[in-house]
């Protein structure tokens, strides 16, 4: 299966009975994103992570008062 990376398009080719493959084929909101780029979002995201600014904001759920 050719697959298109969806930061730096290049285009790469994974074996298509895995379950990468299968997850983008079904599910079309799953992107693929190649080996380097994705080292490299993971070390920016680690730098970013190391300075204190970075924040992850947890979803807030309402409590019913009726259950």
């Amino acid at each position: 299966m050719r697959v298109k990376c969806v930061l730096c398009d290049s285009i790469e080719k994974i074996d298509s009975n895995s379950l990468q493959a299968k997850r983008l084929r079904n599910r079309r909101i799953h992107m693929y994103i190649c080996e380097p780029c994705y080292d490299r979002v993971g070390e920016n995201t680690k730098k970013r992570h190391a300075t204190g600014n970075f924040k992850l904001f947890k979803e807030r759920k309402e409590e019913d008062s009726l259950i």
